[in-house]
């Protein structure tokens, strides 16, 4: 039965949200986090998200408890699943707040326990749900996460994304930085990989734009890449003309150092965009079939720009019918800030 009377905060004592996946989403869905442990200060606030993204939110300010789920398949997946919803059991939970919206967390939502269950009202199997949210506008990603407290009588405030970041990972970086041959204080990150083909902007674009920022702007490119996407890297670097600086593999806590060490990210529309706005680095996004109505940051924090052509039709060349000319000139504006 659906919840229908002014919901009672002061009697909420534990809270559980779920948001197993991806990268992206597990950390934009921290950014209401703060703003639920003011707003319920006498509430433990515990997150539930699938490994390896434990380490993402590994020390955050506002989480009393992380619970991973960790990768298995057939029996052991069965076997795990039910060793979940078990100890979900035991915490007795007074809220959950189901972020995914999906049949996986939807399953452990309703066998929580809680007495009071939230998320979509159009989610499919929304019946799982005794206090439905309704989607609202079309805004960055880490604000729209925002209406599922809505419910509850709280709104959106200025926000974070939290990223603490391990001193282990800083002196992992100042280790590379100081065999480099190059002085690395004027640095630019480019980031041209993605685990989604389709997201990624043509990468001879992305060689010339290293060239000219090198040759005509005096900055040094390095190019980064998280797993899976070094053959990337090598293919926008076999077409430079310049040598540019290949980053080292790195986690999630490194690649974050890395990019405190930058003056400007450039990068497609990825996780490693927001994270960027957890380290404060400015960066450039360019966008294709994405939306950056939903996934630029550049709405809620200035120091965050994209590029995206509304009117560029799919083709085979990847290029978002934005050419690099185009990047550079908004590369220049904003080095010029």
């Amino acid at each position: 039965m659906s919840v229908t009377k002014k919901i009672d905060t002061t009697k909420i004592k534990k809270i559980l949200v779920i948001q197993l996946k991806p990268f992206g989403d597990v950390l934009l869905t921290t950014a209401y986090f703060e703003t639920l442990k003011n707003k319920l200060p006498q509430a433990k606030l515990y997150y539930l998200v699938k490994e390896p993204f434990q380490e993402i939110v590994a020390n955050h300010p506002f989480i009393d408890e992380i619970i991973a789920i960790k990768k298995e398949k057939g029996l052991k997946y069965a076997v795990q699943r039910i060793k979940i919803i078990k100890k979900i059991r035991r915490e007795k939970f007074d809220l959950v707040i189901d972020q995914q919206n999906m049949p996986s967390s939807q399953q452990l939502t309703l066998l929580s326990g809680a007495k009071l269950r939230v998320g979509y009202a159009d989610a499919r199997f929304s019946f799982v749900y005794n206090i439905k949210a309704k989607r609202g506008k079309m805004q960055y990603s880490a604000s729209r996460k925002y209406e599922l407290l809505a419910p509850l009588g709280i709104g959106e405030e200025p926000y974070k994304l939290y990223f603490p970041i391990k001193h282990e990972a800083h002196e992992y970086i100042e280790n590379w930085a100081s065999k480099q041959k190059s002085d690395l204080k004027k640095l630019i990150c480019i980031s041209p990989g993605s685990p989604v083909k389709s997201k990624i902007w043509n990468l001879e674009n992305y060689a010339q734009l290293a060239d000219s920022i090198h040759d005509k702007l005096g900055y040094k490119v390095v190019l980064s890449w998280a797993p899976q996407e070094l053959k990337y890297v090598e293919i926008v670097r076999s077409k430079m003309k310049t040598i540019p600086i290949v980053a080292p593999s790195t986690d999630l806590c490194q690649a974050a150092a890395l990019l405190t060490r930058c003056k400007l990210l450039i990068c497609n529309d990825g996780g490693l965009n927001h994270l960027s706005v957890a380290t404060g680095t400015t960066t450039l996004a360019i966008f294709g079939s994405t939306s950056p109505e939903v996934w630029s940051p550049a709405s809620v924090f200035p120091h965050h720009f994209h590029l995206h052509n509304p009117n560029w039709e799919r083709n085979s060349q990847n290029d978002f019918g934005i050419s690099f000319e185009e990047v550079f000139e908004q590369v220049k504006k904003i080095l010029a800030q």
